[in-house]
């Protein structure tokens, strides 16, 4: 026995609606009423699903510091100019509210037995130096093919943090590149 889709959807539909009518009776209609004397109760050409200040994932722009609600938990400038400059490396991993990007490894390609990986941590709320650290990971390909751990020299993590805060000035002033 063969039942045409449309047979079975049609009741099914027609049930989820006399359900949703039906819970209607018992709704109080100025439950979820905002009770704020300043707005009025029209709605507004600018009126949005996501309040007045609408949907803020990085932050109000306005100042150094993450806006409240659903954005991020850390400096979005710090955070934006980081993916910026690591741009050239594939992603492993980026967590916004927690302020950790980890890089893949990446080689480059005038020295391929040679690679890098790097974790970003942003610690703070505000475009700050210390708000910022960068670990940075190398390996070198043995002569028999295994990847090998090596140093790093220390001013290539120091340098790679000054051009994070220098991008993160750049977007916050507005400056170039933006």
């Amino acid at each position: 026995m063969r039942l045409g889709l449309a047979k079975i959807v049609a009741p099914a539909m027609f049930a989820v609606l006399i359900s949703a009518l039906a819970a209607c009776q018992y709704a109080d209609p100025g439950e979820n009423e905002v009770k704020n004397p300043k707005k009025s109760r029209g709605a507004t050409a600018n009126s949005s699903v996501f309040g007045d200040s609408g949907l803020q994932l990085f932050g109000r722009g306005d100042d150094d510091e993450v806006g409240g609600g659903a954005g991020i938990g850390v400096n979005s400038h710090l955070w934006r100019a980081s993916l910026d400059t690591i741009s050239f490396m594939p992603l492993s991993s980026a967590d916004p509210f927690g302020g950790v990007i980890i890089t893949d490894w990446y080689a480059p390609p005038d020295t391929p037995r040679e690679r890098f990986k790097m974790t970003i941590y942003i610690l703070a709320r505000t475009l700050r130096a210390d708000g910022l650290r960068v670990a940075v990971f190398r390996q070198q390909q043995s002569d028999q093919g295994a990847w090998v751990d090596s140093a790093i020299n220390p001013s290539t993590v120091t340098s790679l943090e000054n051009k994070i805060l220098e991008r993160a000035r750049q977007l916050r002033t507005g400056g170039i590149g933006e």
